[in-house]
């Protein structure tokens, strides 16, 4: 567990901060600034710095009231398997209440503090009140094999339903559940020898109970942590054409949180800047996107918080659609926990038509010349298409080693639509050492004009090629026809 955070709003809070630190020596307290002299570090705004650290795992300590936190934090609230925890305590030290985290140990945490404080914590989790245990928590050493069962039972469970216990562990017999060896719903310890026999079910919640070596190893680890395990992060993220101010401040932020960064070499390359020396990197070779997905899937299945990186917009062209591809076909069990976002980027149509103006003004499509995922009869049939419905068109993957003709092809189907006069765009390594863009005509375009680093641009029968003075030129399509 992450050292926690104690956020205190006025000077007058000090003292009951320091006692808290009593119980956690590991939590540091932050101050507002201006209105604290004394804490630990200090900052300028409550409701960004108590989200920053919730989106960060980070347990939250708030010597305020209870509905700041909760107001602050209301829009964060979607999945209770990965919510840290937090806690309200008064401003004298009166009142300890847990909010938030109950899947991650919140109510320990609370009682740590109270302890400290000699008053009672203000638990109100039904469990844990009536059944002196946290079945959806369990303590370190076990783990639920099946939580998506566990809303049924615990209902039926607190409808009065008793439960029959199947194995040994102390912490059940030791608690107020109603147990009896005739009923209907039943808790089964099993150890990873016996995992296949196990049967779990909305009648029957199943523990997987680790050796002593296996828990000593994760010793280090609070219940919160243990639980998170098995769920991990991965995020798909666009670093944008090549320039690091063209990323979005969210991609960068996900890129220093992460664990581990997986992708192909040349896209590692860009953002490796930001890499701190903690995070392991995973490269690849640029043709076995399933494989890399599959692999940064895996990695986020053990725990892991994973970046897979692409350039431009994960989801043009990219690994998002790898991903999920993945997901749909494999569909791996340890993968069902892992909580996925998708994060986009500037693409390199948005760029090149930013570096002239506006070709991608009005109605446009998206085309690849790659006919390595589909038949050049389907791609031709797209341009043709596209020409005949007047679309200004992006041509990404125009040219590689082994694929030299199909430009030449997609021009002299655009010529059958399109005057010899249209303006074309050809940008080449984008927001990187060496970019070039190059205005010409459609008639001019060659092979030598591209490779699969260039984004080709094509305009309308309406886009404009203009002058501004004497030495600069913009291309638009305008907005009507």
């Amino acid at each position: 567990m992450k050292p926690p955070a104690i956020l205190i709003l006025g000077e007058t809070s000090i003292p009951v901060a320091r006692q808290v630190q009593m119980a956690l020596p590991e939590a540091v307290v932050y101050g507002l600034i201006k209105r604290t002299q004394s804490a630990d570090f200090t900052y300028n705004n409550f409701g960004e710095t108590v989200r920053e650290f919730f989106q960060t795992g980070t347990p939250i300590i708030g010597i305020c009231a209870a509905g700041i936190l909760i107001r602050t934090l209301a829009p964060l609230l979607t999945n209770k398997w990965q919510e840290p925890p937090v806690l309200a305590i008064a401003e004298d030290g009166s009142a300890v209440v847990p909010l938030l985290g109950g899947l991650q140990g919140v109510n320990d945490l609370a009682r740590q503090i109270a302890s400290v404080l000699q008053i009672s914590p203000a638990i109100t989790t039904t469990g844990d009140i009536r059944f002196k245990t946290t079945l959806l928590s369990p303590p370190l050493g076990y783990q639920l094999v099946n939580p998506d069962d566990a809303k049924k039972f615990l209902a039926d469970l607190l409808a009065g339903e008793k439960v029959k216990l199947i194995g040994e562990a102390d912490w059940l017999k030791n608690s107020n559940l109603p147990i009896s060896s005739a009923a209907k719903l039943s808790i089964e310890i099993i150890d990873k020898n016996n995992l296949n026999l196990a049967k779990p079910s909305t009648a029957c919640l199943v523990y997987l109970y680790e050796e002593s070596q296996q828990i000593k190893e994760k010793s280090s680890l609070s219940p919160g942590d243990f639980a998170q395990e098995s769920q991990g992060k991965l995020a798909i993220v666009g670093t944008g054409p090549g320039a690091l101010n063209w990323m979005s401040p969210e991609v960068r932020e996900v890129l220093e949180k992460a664990t581990d960064w997986v992708g192909y070499k040349t896209y590692l390359d860009l953002v490796e800047s930001l890499r701190k020396p903690e995070i392991v990197r995973h490269e690849s070779d640029n043709r076995v996107e399933l494989d890399r997905a599959e692999m940064a899937l895996d990695l986020a299945a053990k725990g892991r918080s994973v970046v897979l990186v692409s350039s431009g917009d994960p989801g043009i062209y990219a690994m998002a659609a790898a991903v999920f591809e993945v997901l749909e076909k494999k569909a791996k069990p340890a993968w069902d926990a892992i909580a996925i976002q998708v994060c986009p980027g500037i693409s390199a149509m948005q760029a090149a038509a930013a570096r002239v103006g506006a070709l991608l003004g009005h109605d446009f499509c998206a085309i690849s010349l790659s006919d390595i995922l589909k038949s050049w009869q389907v791609i031709s049939q797209r341009i043709e298409l596209a020409a005949r419905a007047d679309l200004a068109i992006a041509f990404y993957n125009p040219v590689s080693q082994e694929r030299t003709w199909q430009l030449e092809k997609a021009k002299e189907i655009l010529l059958q639509w399109r005057s010899p006069q249209t303006p074309v765009v050809l940008a080449r390594n984008l927001g990187r050492k060496g970019e070039t863009v190059t205005v010409k005509f459609l008639e001019d375009m060659t092979i030598k004009d591209a490779d699969m680093r260039t984004i080709i641009l094509i305009g309308s029968s309406k886009t404009r090629l203009i002058e501004q003075g004497k030495t600069k030129q913009w291309v638009y399509t305008p907005r009507h026809y």
